[in-house]
């Protein structure tokens, strides 16, 4: 999505169809081409099967709403920022995207494709940053979004007021900056880039949305005497911060949310031998172990899982066809201290049962 064309292949994509449901004797029926299409469709619906709207998006959302339908302001006003600061693996950027999608199509159902001028409008630009990423790397990355052939060859300064054109020309309101946290933001580059953003809350008609991880550690929201810290504190007065926490089980209301997130999905599976109460009764307290209740790795647990449940012919999950499941590096190394608790008791997914008040 680092190109319009990227973005509006993401925006236009129609919803995808569950393939539908066949039983094991339908599947045994279907003869080995309509067979390897049907398997085909299942390796790609369960390859996406999100987002799915958990109390974190939601709460996400009307967060990003209120926020950015307040940035309205006159033009000689600065814009407030959002930073979305949390670990990875908790949907940070599927979330934004999701809120940005729907707003570029609302601002297009209310205000047409294109501006009165005849520009075309794109009311979203996303720019992905890398850890060497300087002002003037920041600026071209913003040009190569909309493929300006000025992108190439200028100065800063340059390319900071072809930005700024394309911004103005495409109506332009939401800016993401993805990856913030590969900043080296005590460095020169980082003052550099803080100071970019300044001129962008200050000179262009967009909110700013900044997606990381330990961006406060990093310095983001810094008070303090120095110059560094002063220049960073004038980006943290101007943004507000947000955050996407985990799934947790130390309470009913969190069990509850666990519960059905996993019925959400298990609703969502296309596997011949799925039944309810596959993953939010037999597999809960193993899925909360396997995912350390971070929804990245929860999806990537589920995905691989459903992969080789069809292609083993197994057609539904289980703990012995998960077992043989790599997930990622961080959930397997912290699953181990949630099976210990759940093996001794001291931790459930389960949801208590509702106590009946004696007359």
């Amino acid at each position: 999505m680092a190109r319009k064309e990227g973005w509006r292949s993401f925006v236009d994509a129609p919803a995808r169809s569950q393939p539908e449901p066949l039983t094991t004797k339908d599947l045994r029926r279907l003869g080995d081409d309509a067979l390897a299409d049907y398997n085909q469709r299942r390796r790609v619906w369960h390859a996406n099967l999100g987002p799915i709207k958990t109390p974190q998006l939601a709460g996400l959302h009307e967060d990003l709403w209120d926020i950015v339908d307040s940035n309205v302001q006159d033009g000689d006003k600065a814009k407030g920022a959002i930073a979305i600061d949390a670990f990875p693996g908790l949907g940070k950027t599927t979330s934004v995207l999701a809120f940005a999608k729907q707003f570029h199509l609302r601002e297009i159902a209310e205000n047409g494709a294109f501006t009165a001028d005849g520009h075309e409008r794109w009311p979203v630009c996303r720019v992905g940053l890398t850890g060497n990423t300087g002002m003037k790397d920041f600026n071209r990355a913003m040009l190569e979004y909309f493929g300006h052939p000025g992108h190439q060859r200028g100065t800063t300064a340059q390319f900071a007021h072809r930005a700024l054109d394309c911004m103005l020309s495409c109506a332009v309101r939401v800016l993401i900056v993805d990856d913030l946290h590969f900043l080296r933001w005590r460095a020169t580059s980082g003052i550099e880039v803080s100071n970019q953003f300044k001129y962008i809350a200050n000179e262009f008609p967009v909110t700013l949305v900044l997606i990381g991880v330990g961006l406060a550690e990093r310095g983001l929201f810094s008070e303090g005497d120095s110059y560094t810290n002063a220049v960073l504190a004038q980006t943290g007065r101007r943004t507000t911060a947000l955050d996407m926490r985990p799934f947790t089980v130390d309470t009913d209301a969190g069990r509850r949310e666990w519960r059905q997130m996993l019925l959400a999905i298990e609703q969502r599976l296309a596997l011949s031998e799925k039944h309810p109460g596959m993953l939010a009764d037999e597999l809960s307290d193993y899925l909360f172990a396997r995912s350390t209740g971070h929804i990245g790795s929860l999806m990537t647990l589920i995905n691989r899982g459903c992969q080789r449940a069809v292609r083993t012919g197994c057609e539904h999950l289980s703990q012995d066809l998960l077992d043989g499941v790599k997930n990622d590096a961080a959930a397997e190394t912290a699953r181990r201290e949630l099976d210990a608790a759940i093996q001794a008791r001291r931790l459930s997914t389960r949801v208590a049962p509702a106590r009946c008040l004696a007359g």
